[in-house]
């Protein structure tokens, strides 16, 4: 079987503008979410006008939960959190995109949802460039 390579796809401004770039897999593009109390990655697919999860095509929709799986191993084992929260909302950014969260008792929004929970508390330079490197590291992913 041969493995589909993502292609470049347009971003919403709004996915571009809090989060970072990580790397690429082969369907989904691995964005970080630029708040720090919680690690958070962002799965956009590589497939222009994709909306919803039950549009992709069926091979695609195996595609994104595999790496839904792979992204959500990688937190983890960088993490070390106690559970992993996965969504795909798209209430306000259309695009299909799905957070993959790290979550631990006692963080900011414990139990409830990140979403609307306080403001944001952004990256410095110094965690961004480390936590980035740990990601593609676990990921097996090259800058």
């Amino acid at each position: 079987m041969t493995q589909k390579i993502a292609q470049e796809i347009s971003f919403d401004p709004r996915l571009s503008a809090d989060s970072f770039g990580v790397g690429k897999l082969a369907l989904c593009e691995v964005r970080l979410q630029d708040d720090a109390r919680f690690p958070w990655l962002v799965l956009v697919p590589q497939r222009e006008g994709a909306v919803e999860l039950f549009e992709l095509s069926a091979s695609d929709r195996a595609a994104v939960m595999e790496e839904i799986a792979q992204v959500s191993a990688a937190l983890r084992a960088v993490t070390q959190c106690l559970k992993i929260n996965v969504g795909a909302l798209g209430n306000i950014v259309r695009q299909l995109h799905i957070h993959i969260v790290a979550r631990n008792e006692g963080d900011a929004a414990w139990p409830g949802p990140v979403w609307g929970s306080g403001a944001r508390i952004p990256y410095s330079e110094t965690e961004l460039g480390e936590l980035i490197a740990r990601l593609r590291s676990a990921l097996a992913m090259r800058a």
